[in-house]
This record gives C-alpha cells, structure tokens and sequence, in this order.
C-alpha cells in the first residue's frame, strides 16, 4: 500500500464525489473507517445506518450506536428479518448472498428515502481471498467496497484506523453469528442465542477472540491459538465446559488448530 496519508486522501476524493453516501456500518473496523472518512468528506450528507438482525448480537448494536457517537456521524438502525427466508435458513453454501442481498435491498430503500444516491460497505482487499458470496451480491446490487477498491488488506484498515484516531483499530475481528452453523445444517433462533450466550461467556473469562462453532450437540471452541493453553486449563475448562452444557451442548471441545477466520468454510475445499 502507498502512504496512509496517500490511500485517506485517495478514498476521500472518491466518496467525496458521491455527493451524499449511506455506509452500511456495523461497527467493526472496517465500515468504522469507512464512516470516519465518509464523514470527513461529506460532512452531513454522510449516514451510517446499521441492520439489525437475529445474526447480530445486543452488545454488538450498543457498541455501533457508541461508535457513531463517537465519530459523529448520522445514524439509524434498521431491522431486517433474515431467518423469514426459508434459503437462508436452511443454510447452503451461498448463505451470505442470499443475506446481503435482502440486506442490499433494505440499504438502498433507505438511501432512496432519504434522497441519497450511493451505498457503501467496509470490505476490505483481504476478503477476495475468501469465501465472500456476500461480497458479490453487494457488488451486484450497486454498492461500493472502497477500502476493496483501494486494495487496502485488512492490516492496512488497523493502520489506517489508528492513524484517524480511532479507538477501535485493533478490535477483534467479527462475524454474523450465522458463520457458527456447518453449512447445511438449519439455522434457527435458538441455536443463534445459544452460540451467542456461550461467547459472550468465554469472552467475560479474558479471551478477546473467540468462536463457538455449533455441530449440533457439539460446541467447538476457537481462541487464538496462544490462549489455549489458558483456556484448557483446570479451573478455566471446567466453568466453560459446565456453562455451554447448560446452554444445552453436550460435548464441549476446544480446536486445537486455533482461531482461524471462516473455519466453516474449510468443508467446502
């Protein structure tokens, strides 16, 4: 990547020229940069808007409402309804196109309501090498990836991040809650909850980066792989394995392999 200061100024010029732009913000880093520099170039014909749904987690929307505070951008939440579809729900292997694009379709409703002409989302250059169907229904339906479009990898998004001020530049990575679920195998509300409950658990334990993949009866935890020692300690495995049975798993097993993004993902090769 040329200079962060070359690659802001870039960015800027080009939302800049949208004359007004609605950024899909989950409060993540990415679209978190996005906002940042959506706002510096247009001011308050920038908007943030956040969709909430049964795959995003209560903590999650409290803290995307703090951070559009704190950037200083229009916000709204908008809900969205992702396990009405019977295609999401049973889980294929293009799930998170069949979700983008109801999302989509929800985004530019708003940005035609409110008389705004462009969307954008927070993909990052580092997403083309991974399984992303959601990218290309994004893509599809018009909206813009311009941290994508600028070729900035996901550890030029943290520089960046840090460069603006930005408190979050070295916030874990996170993921819909869908990602939990091996494809094929229904998503339903409660399985969402329950994965929800039991990282919720592990993270207040001090484990900053965690996955609770559920296979069925089985909840396969991920930490980063220099925490698991940490976590199959005596006293650590034994509150973790007793609270995720009483959320209804019944095995409890730790991957040894270690966190890894899109884990589910590795079925498919």
């Amino acid at each position: 990547m040329t200079s962060i200061a070359a690659v802001i100024g870039a960015i800027q010029k080009d939302l800049a020229s949208t004359g007004g732009l609605l950024v899909a913000f989950s409060g993540g880093v990415d679209s978190a940069v996005v906002a940042v520099l959506a706002r510096r170039a247009l001011g308050d014909r920038a908007l943030a808007v956040t969709v909430d749904s049964q795959t995003f987690t209560a903590s999650e929307l409290k803290e995307a409402r703090r951070l559009a505070r704190l950037i200083g951008i229009k916000h709204i939440v908008l809900t969205y309804d992702e396990l009405g579809d019977r295609r999401f729900r049973a889980n294929p292997p293009d799930r998170c196109y069949i979700c983008r694009k109801g999302m989509a379709g929800e985004l530019w409703a708003a940005a035609r309501k409110l008389g705004i002409g462009a969307v954008a989302d927070g993909a990052n250059f580092s997403d083309i090498s991974e399984h992303r169907p959601g990218i290309r229904a994004a893509t599809e339906a018009g909206i813009m990836h311009p941290l994508m479009e600028h070729r900035v990898a996901k550890k030029d998004v943290r520089r960046i991040a840090r460069a603006i001020g930005l408190p979050v530049y070295d916030r874990p990575s996170s993921a819909c809650l869908s990602s939990r679920i091996p494809y094929g195998e229904p998503i339903t509300g409660p399985k969402l909850k329950r994965v929800a409950r039991a990282e919720a658990y592990i993270r207040r334990l001090g484990f900053r980066q965690v996955r609770v993949r559920s296979h069925g009866d089985i909840a396969r935890i991920e930490v980063e792989k220099r925490n698991i020692p940490l976590l199959v300690q005596k006293d650590t495995s034994r509150k973790v394995a007793a609270h995720l049975r009483r959320l209804g798993f019944i095995y409890v097993t730790v991957d040894m392999t270690g966190y890894r993004s899109g884990s589910m993902d590795e079925a498919l090769d």
